[in-house]
């Protein structure tokens, strides 16, 4: 992935993270450490098959679904709902630094921002 691409993320991780510190449901900051992993939940799917693999993981890691759960939590005035989706907005940008980007249901390394573990 190329370096640009990769600040972008870099920079919308950073983003999230801010808001977080406005909508952090008086949580302490350790927990916050320990919720940003959780959307990776998603990848128990793949204990089923590639398939649903695939699609579970691109449910918790889809800034389009996050973005929407956001925007419902903010305009719905529910903090609880806009955190989730923060947070999972903020996940999915931070995996999108390290090259994780959604899957395709072939396998977990084939990705929509490509293959991982591969040189181009």
């Amino acid at each position: 992935m190329k370096t640009t691409l990769k600040l972008e993320e870099a920079l919308m991780t950073a983003i999230a993270v801010y808001f977080l510190t406005k909508y952090n449901l008086g949580l302490s900051a350790w927990l916050w450490i320990v919720l940003f992993f959780t959307p990776d939940i998603g990848m128990l799917g793949y204990l089923i098959n590639t398939g649903t693999g695939a699609i579970c993981y691109n449910i918790f890691h889809h800034k389009g679904i996050a973005l929407a759960i956001a925007f419902s939590g903010y305009y719905g005035s529910n903090d609880v709902l806009t955190a989730i989706g923060i947070l999972l907005f903020a996940h999915a940008s931070f995996d999108r630094v390290w090259g994780y980007g959604l899957k395709y249901t072939d396998g977990f390394k084939h990705t929509h921002l490509g293959n991982l573990g591969k040189n181009k």
